[in-house]
């Protein structure tokens, strides 16, 4: 979706969506829009508690299963397993894809590890789909003019041209851009807190074999999965950067992550964003 910044300032039911690598601030940003106006749809809470809260739950199961005293009581249907997925807190969706590597320090195999990936493919897919149903459903059921949509950190890895034309006929595209002095900062992090992460299988396959080359592994059950994971964040760093300027290049708008840091309200929030379709 293409317009002057006049067009959005009169715009009378505004819906944007907003990219970013994870740590670019894009949540935080979306969260100084009051949500007495706005509603705020979060890709990654439609894909847990939609599209992978079924998968979720079995591996909580199975994980419950390997405990004799959970075990009895699963299969005697004493107890029952759910998860509290929320929009802060999305740790059940990240323990489902867990981390490739040797199992018995908590990691998966290539074949499972690849199984969760497509699954969460395709969920990531399905909820950037929903967002046109979810604009019409936020005015029709909840009064809701304006709609702010917080993308997954991953939509640039889909290669999916179906989801970007129906994010940009339907939203506004922006595109949180971190500054070099920044991009450091946000690699350190990640190093001291692995998390696990969706990676396109190409660039999986091909950093994989590099990792194993380069540390003398014989198979990915032989490594430690944080080790891989703190490995190849940077080099996933590095390819989503070119991918997202792509997608804002086509279809969007960019703006700077420092400059989204000094949004305060809800004005500042649509000055920035006239600002950048001006630009």
């Amino acid at each position: 979706m293409r317009m002057s910044a006049k067009e959005f300032l009169d715009w009378p039911s505004k819906r944007i969506t907003l990219l970013a690598m994870s740590g670019a601030g894009k949540t935080t940003l979306a969260n100084k829009l009051p949500k007495s106006k706005w509603f705020h749809y979060s890709g990654d809470y439609r894909i847990g508690t939609k599209y992978l809260e079924e998968p979720i739950l079995d591996n909580i199961k199975r994980e419950a299963m390997q405990v004799p005293f959970l075990r009895k009581l699963l299969l005697s249907d004493s107890i029952h397993i759910s998860n509290k997925i929320t929009v802060d807190n999305l740790e059940p969706v990240s323990a489902f894809l867990g981390k490739l590597g040797n199992p018995e320090l908590g990691g998966l195999s290539l074949q499972e590890f690849k199984r969760r990936q497509k699954l969460h493919h395709q969920a990531e897919v399905a909820a950037m789909k929903d967002v046109p149903d979810f604009i019409y459903k936020a005015e029709d059921i909840y009064g809701y003019k304006h709609f702010i949509n917080d993308a997954g950190g991953s939509v640039c890895e889909l290669d999916d041209e179906s989801v970007l034309d129906t994010l940009a006929q339907h939203t506004l595209i922006v595109y949180i851009k971190i500054p070099p002095a920044l991009e450091q900062t946000i690699v350190e992090r990640a190093k001291t807190d692995p998390k696990p992460l969706y990676y396109r299988e190409a660039f999986l396959e091909e950093k994989l074999a590099e990792f194993l080359a380069l540390n003398n592994y014989q198979s990915d059950a032989n490594m430690p999965p944080d080790e891989f994971v703190t490995w190849v964040f940077p080099e996933l760093f590095k390819s989503r950067l070119p991918r997202y300027q792509s997608i804002a290049d086509r279809y969007g708008y960019t703006v700077d992550a420092n400059d989204a840091a000094l949004v305060r309200n809800e004005d500042d929030f649509l000055r920035l964003i006239a600002q950048a379709l001006n630009a």
